[in-house]
């Protein structure tokens, strides 16, 4: 990771030096103050897939599960972090779900069981997913000692972490 003025950027490599991509990377401050969530996310399905793969969140932040397939979904968590269950639906459902717990949940489908995704709920709005670049940017961090993070569903665990200062 490299520090810009209150930025932390960098790439993620995978065990054969391949950019990363669906890996959450998030900074959690020591010393530094944290700023309030964003209220509301969208996870989509489309194409039988959940969109995105792999969402990142703040806890408190309410998810609207979004169907935009010609068929109708049943979307649910047996994750410790966040229970639920949507019954077959199409559309969006009038009432979103919020993630009102820290730690990471899987999202299933009844049906179709290829159809996984993955929600990181994070004590901190410091976060983003990598995509294809593999690249993250954590913009806007006060001045502080931070843990940086990363995680992906792969890890089957807690995340590893690494420390950093932010002057």
């Amino acid at each position: 990771m490299e520090l810009w003025g209150g930025s932390l950027g960098g790439a993620v490599l995978d065990a054969k030096g391949a950019l990363g991509s669906d890996v959450v990377v998030f900074a959690c401050g020591k010393t530094a103050e944290s700023k309030m969530a964003r209220s509301q996310s969208i996870i989509d399905q489309r194409d039988k897939q959940f969109s995105p793969y792999v969402t990142a969140l703040q806890v408190g932040t309410s998810v609207f599960f979004a169907n935009t397939d010609n068929i109708r979904h049943h979307v649910y968590s047996f994750s410790p972090a966040k229970k639920f269950e949507l019954p077959l639906y199409s559309g969006i459902p009038a009432q979103p779900i919020t993630f009102d717990r820290t730690g990471f949940v899987t999202l299933g489908f009844n049906i179709h069981d290829w159809m996984i995704a993955y929600v990181a709920v994070l004590p901190t709005p410091y976060f983003q997913v990598t995509r294809e670049a593999g690249r993250s940017l954590l913009k806007d961090l006060s001045a502080g000692e931070y843990t940086i993070a990363i995680w992906h569903p792969l890890l089957k665990g807690a995340p590893e972490k690494y420390s950093q200062q932010v002057t």
